[in-house]
């Protein structure tokens, strides 16, 4: 059933924190909300984890993905650097 409801800033506040916090729509929080404090059994409906995929993007063996911005950032400082000694013997 859809309804429109206000509620106190202060407790719309505490619900969405609880949303964020059990990782669930804030609807679902509310009605979990409603049926405890009516005295009813509700058990959170937790969604499923995304399914994660993985794909080879054909790094070559010793390079870590995960420090892949640092390597750009060497790279721009070594091209600057050797610009910058060109450029000064000009």
């Amino acid at each position: 059933m859809r309804t429109t409801l206000t509620i106190d800033d202060d407790l719309a506040e505490r619900l969405k924190r609880r949303a964020r916090e059990l990782g669930l729509p804030f609807q679902d929080v509310v009605n979990l909300t409603l049926h405890a404090g009516l005295g009813g059994q509700a058990k959170p409906h937790r969604h499923t984890a995304p399914k994660t995929i993985p794909h080879p993007f054909g790094f070559r063996p010793g390079i870590d993905l995960d420090k892949l911005n640092q390597i750009a950032d060497e790279l721009e400082a070594e091209a600057y650097v050797t610009g910058q000694r060109s450029g000064a013997g000009a």
